[in-house]
């Protein structure tokens, strides 16, 4: 399943319009993969750590930006779910970051590889 495609070297660089589109793509499945860890983060600590829904996404954004827990955790299960959920959040930081940086990085080396038809 690809969720992103480029064009090859044959292929012109595409106008910004279109570049455009493709950033807002992008921008958007960063936001809904990070809506998703934020999410399970919510739903841990409110499950496992009885917190308010209100602490929950403060605990789960603090981790998810990779700033640490908010407040103090209690319970086993809860110290084990934020460890689990600090790891995922490297993850998901590091994969969403991808998403938005890769169609950046393609256009520019893009434009250094096209091959130029009619030169040789």
């Amino acid at each position: 399943m690809k969720l992103t495609t480029f064009e090859g070297r044959k292929h012109k660089v595409i106008p910004r319009t279109a570049f455009a589109w493709r950033m807002a793509y992008a921008i958007g499945l960063w936001l809904a993969l990070t809506t998703f860890g934020l999410a399970i983060g919510i739903a841990g600590y409110a499950g496992l750590e009885g917190m308010s829904l209100t602490d929950s996404f403060l605990n789960a954004a603090m981790i998810l930006s990779g700033m640490g827990p908010a407040t103090e955790l209690k319970t086993e299960a809860g110290k084990v779910f934020a460890g689990f959920y600090a790891i995922f959040s490297g993850l998901v930081i590091v994969i969403a970051t991808g998403f938005v940086l890769a169609p950046i990085f393609h256009r520019v080396l893009h434009s250094f590889h096209v091959e130029q038809r009619g030169d040789n």
